[in-house]
C-alpha cells in the first residue's frame, strides 16, 4: 500500500515508524522542518518530502497520484481538513484519515461526506487517550484495558503481584480457581521477554500478563493476578489541558475529582465547563499544594500535561507523598518500560494508542480493531471472517487447522452476542469476529492474508 503522511510531529513519525517497517507498505512523509525528516529518514526506510503538506504542489511531489491513503497528522484541525480536500478533488486519493482535536468538528459527523469535507476516518488522540484513561480508572490494578466487539470482550493487562491466587501455579488451575468464568490468558511477559503460554506455564510474582475476558468478568480474573484494588473514589488531575478537561468530565459523575491548572485564566474557564470536580489554580508539582489536597488520600493521580518532564516528575512526588496510584502522559514510548520500573504505575502514551487506531484502516481483510502493545512489538487484532469454506482459509476450518504463524494465536470468538474462548477444535462460521494476539508483529502481513476473502468464494 502506498501510504502518505503528512505532519512528522510524535504522531506522525511514530506512524511512519510502525508502517514503514512492514513490507506491504510504501510510506512517504511530508513536514516543513527539513531536520525532522532528516532524523526520520537516518531512522527509517521512507520518502521524505519538505515543504507546506497542504500545498497541491506538495502534494504532487510526494505522489498524492498514486498514494492509496493519506494520513493527515499536521498540528492544526482545519489544515488538515483542507489536505483530505485537496486530496480528494485533486488526486482522487480513496482514503482520508485525518487528526481532528476539536470537538467543535468533530461532533458534527454530517460535515464530513464526500459532498462535504471529504475525512474518511476522524482520528482524536485527545479523545483517545481519555477513553484509555477513563477505562484503567474503571479497572484499578490494569496496566491496559481494551475493548473489542463493541465492548463484549476485553484485553487486560496486570501485573503478577503478591496477593494474586495464581502466583507460583501453573494456568491449567485457572478453571478450577475461578470454574464459572471464561478467560484465555494470551500473553505473559517477563523481564520484558515475551512467553507464549500453554497449560503448563507457571505465573510468576512481577510477571505482565495479558488476559481476554467478558467485561463483567474483568475483576474476577484480576484477582488471580493481583489483590483487588478497592474502586477509585478520589481522582486528582495534574494540567488542564485538553486530556485533563477531558478525562475530568469522563468520571466526575462517578469520581471526586481535583484538578490543578497553573494558568489563572485557563482555570476560571475550566471550572465553568466541568459540573462538579474541583478546579485548583496551582502547580502540579507543588509539594505543599498536594499536601494541602491530601494526596495521600488520592486513588489516583494522572498528569496529563503538556511537558512529559514535568508529568514524571510531578508523578513521581505524587507517588512518594502517598497517591496510591499514578499514571502520567509520555511522548516517547520507548521511555515507558523504564519509567514503570521506577514509582510510576502506568506510562500512556499517546502515540501507540492512536496508532491502534490508524492500523485498523491500514489492514487488510476485514480488520475492524487493532491495538498496538508493548511499544509496537506486539499486536491485538479483530478481524471478521467473511466467504464460504471453499474460499476462505478460516471459515469452516477448526482453530488448530488454521495456519496461523509462530507467535500469533486465535484468542476468542465472538458469535453475533455469544462470547466463545478459542479451543483448537473451535470452528470458525462466516461473519465471526475473531480475537487474534500476535506477539511479533512482523507477522501480521501472513495473518492479514488469513482474512482476506477469495475471489472464488461465491
Amino acid at each position: 500500500m502506498n501510504i502518505l503522511i503528512l505532519g512528522a510531529g510524535q504522531v506522525g513519525a511514530t506512524a511512519a515508524y510502525s508502517l514503514a517497517r512492514e513490507e506491504a507498505n510504501d510510506v512517504t512523509i511530508v513536514d516543513r522542518n527539513p531536520a525532522v525528516l532528516r532524523d526520520v529518514q537516518n531512522r527509517l526506510d521512507v520518502r521524505t518530502v519538505v515543504g507546506n503538506a497542504a500545498y497541491p504542489e506538495v502534494m504532487e511531489r510526494a505522489g498524492a497520484r498514486e498514494c492509496d491513503m493519506l494520513i493527515a497528522l499536521m498540528d492544526s484541525d482545519e489544515t488538515n481538513m483542507i489536505a483530505c480536500q485537496i486530496a480528494h478533488t485533486l488526486f482522487d486519493v480513496k482514503t482520508k484519515i485525518a487528526r481532528v482535536r476539536a470537538r467543535e468538528f468533530a461532533n458534527h459527523e454530517k460535515l464530513f461526506a464526500p459532498d462535504m469535507i471529504p475525512v474518511d476516518v476522524i482520528i482524536s488522540p485527545e479523545q483517545l487517550v481519555t477513553e484509555h484513561m477513563a477505562q484503567l480508572i474503571e479497572f484499578p490494578g490494569a496496566l491496559q484495558v481494551l475493548e473489542f466487539a463493541d465492548g463484549r470482550v476485553w484485553l487486560i493487562a496486570s501485573r503478577a503481584e503478591d496477593g494474586g491466587a495464581l502466583i507460583g501455579h501453573p494456568l491449567s488451575e485457572l478453571p478450577h480457581h475461578i470454574p464459572n468464568v471464561e478467560c484465555r490468558v494470551v500473553a505473559i511477559y517477563r523481564e520484558g521477554r515475551g512467553i507464549i503460554p500453554d497449560g503448563s506455564t507457571v505465573v510468576e510474582e512481577g510477571d505482565e500478563v495479558f488476559f481476554i475476558a467478558a467485561r463483567k468478568d474483568v475483576r474476577t480474573v484480576l484477582s488471580e493476578m493481583r489483590k483487588l484494588d478497592d474502586p477509585v473514589r478520589n481522582v486528582v488531575i495534574g494540567g488542564g489541558g485538553n486530556i485533563g478537561v477531558r478525562l475530568a468530565s469522563a468520571i466526575e459523575s462517578s469520581t471526586h475529582v481535583k484538578l490543578i491548572e497553573r494558568n489563572r485564566v485557563r482555570s476560571e474557564e475550566i471550572s465553568k465547563r466541568l459540573d462538579s470536580a474541583l478546579v485548583l489554580l496551582g502547580d502540579a508539582a507543588d509539594e505543599e499544594l498536594l499536601l494541602e489536597e491530601n494526596i495521600d488520600s488520592a486513588d489516583i493521580f494522572a498528569a496529563v500535561t503538556n511537558a512529559e518532564e514535568a508529568n514524571i516528575l510531578s508523578g513521581m512526588l505524587a507517588k512518594r507523598l502517598g497517591a496510591h496510584r499514578v499514571m502520567v502522559l509520555i511522548n516517547k514510548p520507548a521511555y515507558a518500560e523504564f519509567i514503570e520500573a521506577g514509582q510510576i504505575d502506568i506510562a500512556v502514551s499517546p502515540q501507540e494508542i492512536t496508532l491502534g487506531a490508524l492500523l485498523a484502516h491500514v489492514r487488510r481483510g476485514d480488520v475492524v480493531k487493532v491495538h498496538s502493545l508493548r511499544r509496537g512489538a506486539a499486536e491485538a487484532i479483530e478481524a471478521v471472517a467473511h466467504g464460504k469454506e471453499k474460499g476462505s482459509r478460516v471459515v469452516g476450518r477448526a482453530v488448530e487447522d488454521i495456519r496461523l504463524p509462530r507467535g500469533a494465536a486465535i484468542n476468542a470468538v465472538v458469535r453475533g452476542d455469544e462470547v466463545l474462548m478459542a479451543h483448537h477444535d473451535t470452528v470458525i462460521e462466516a461473519d465471526d469476529h475473531v480475537i487474534l494476539f500476535v506477539t511479533d508483529r512482523r507477522q501480521i502481513d501472513e495473518v492479514e492474508r488469513l482474512f482476506e476473502e477469495s475471489e472464488n468464494s461465491d
